[in-house]
């Protein structure tokens, strides 16, 4: 396993690697079309997933960018710190609904996690 400490932060390059080959899935992209939307070869693409390699912040970028997501999602998990940040931030915002809003608030958030389960199952 390779890790790095960048500022106080701890880059485990085998979990970014997997969360890289997670987004390419759900993109439904192999990884010679990733490597090749990034200009690099496949190989190094197939090194950056298993984390036997590290990778640049371009060469990130880059595959976040291919991938239509946020370095953040491809650096570091929604830690349980950050879940917990928003559950308190939806309650806060429910607690100054109405019933009827927060019927229509429950529905709205049944029908975007369907989506988003639909789109983006591997």
């Amino acid at each position: 396993m390779k890790f790095n400490w960048v500022g106080d932060i701890l880059l485990d390059y085998a979990a970014i690697g997997k969360r890289i080959r997670k987004c390419r899935k759900q993109a439904g992209l192999s990884q010679e079309a990733l490597a090749e939307k990034v200009w690099i070869s496949a190989t190094h693409m197939s090194h950056i997933e298993t984390g036997s390699t590290k990778l640049s912040l371009p060469v990130l970028v880059d595959i976040a960018a291919a991938l239509d997501v946020g370095t953040d999602e491809l650096l570091a998990d929604c830690s349980p710190t950050a879940k917990d940040a928003a559950s308190n931030e939806i309650a806060a915002l429910l607690a100054s609904c109405s019933g009827q809003q927060v019927k229509v608030l429950c529905d709205i958030v049944k029908a975007a996690k369907l989506s988003m389960d639909k789109h983006l199952s591997t």
